[in-house]
Formats: C-alpha cells, sequence, structure tokens
C-alpha cells in the first residue's frame, strides 16, 4: 500500500457521494414538476448506482482454487445514474394544465415519483459517507505528519 493509497481511495468516495447529493438535490427541486425537459411528461426519480473499483479479475484455475487475491480495494466509482421506474404519483385536479384528459384517469395530474422522506434519508446517508471519507483525508494526513516527526527526531 502506497503512501497516497489511503487518500486516493477516500477521494472517490468524496467524488461519489458529492454526486449522489447532487441527485438527491436535483430530485427535492423537482418534486413538483409535472412535465420534463422533453414535455412528454413528469419529472422522474433518479438515482446513482456505484461500484467499487477493482483492477484485477478475479481469474481461477485448478492449481488456485481460491482464485488470486484481488488485494486491497481502489475505491468506489459510479456506474451509472439510473431513473426510477416506480409509478408516479395520482392527484385529482381537473383545472391543471397538466390534468389527463382523456381516459379513466380523466382529471388527474401525474406527479414524479418522488418521496420526501426517501430522499431526506438518502440525504443523511450521503452526507455522513461524504463526512466519513473527509476523516479519513484527515487521519491520514495526521498519519503522514507524525510520520515526519518521528524522522525529524531521529535525525
Amino acid at each position: 500500500m502506497g503512501m497516497f493509497t489511503t487518500m486516493n481511495i477516500a477521494a472517490t468516495g468524496l467524488s461519489a457521494q458529492r454526486l449522489r447529493l447532487d441527485v438527491i438535490a436535483n430530485n427535492i427541486a423537482n418534486i413538483n414538476t409535472t412535465r420534463n425537459a422533453q414535455g412528454d411528461g413528469p419529472y422522474r426519480r433518479k438515482e446513482v448506482v456505484m461500484t467499487p473499483i477493482n483492477l484485477r479479475s478475479n481469474w481461477r484455475s485448478p492449481i488456485f482454487p481460491q482464485g488470486l487475491d484481488t488485494g486491497l480495494g481502489r475505491g468506489v466509482r459510479v456506474l451509472r445514474i439510473q431513473e426510477d421506474t416506480r409509478p408516479f404519483r395520482l392527484v385529482y385536479d381537473p383545472d391543471h394544465p397538466d390534468a389527463i384528459k382523456f381516459g379513466p384517469k380523466k382529471g388527474y395530474v401525474e406527479y414524479p415519483n418522488v418521496n420526501i422522506v426517501e430522499e431526506i434519508t438518502d440525504m443523511i446517508s450521503a452526507s455522513r459517507s461524504y463526512e466519513a471519507n473527509a476523516q479519513v483525508v484527515q487521519t491520514a494526513k495526521q498519519m503522514f505528519q507524525k510520520a515526519l516527526e518521528i524522522g525529524r527526531t531521529t535525525a
């Protein structure tokens, strides 16, 4: 493990959690958007999908049945931002300009599938994860400073 490996791993976590917080903020900002930018329906909730960074493959052979050791983790990266496929929230409001005009849902307005409680919970989780990664960077920095102090006193 190199000297800056810890900071590199924490930096990947910081970047991923910052993007997650941005997506959550976008979801909250669009909680009442009944028409998206394309004009084909309400805003659809988005969520971040993350995956661990593993630069080595999990190769296995009869000689090494447990496979090769993939070593320490390399951090996390954002795999994609996907749309939530849950149904939209229906509210009866026939005077709304985006109310459904025909069919069994006549008079209803489709609102985004964003649940504010779920978004706040996700935001707290992302914020705590961000803080944990920031603490890792701070602790690694303190360890490096202590190592340098030890080197100065013995020289």
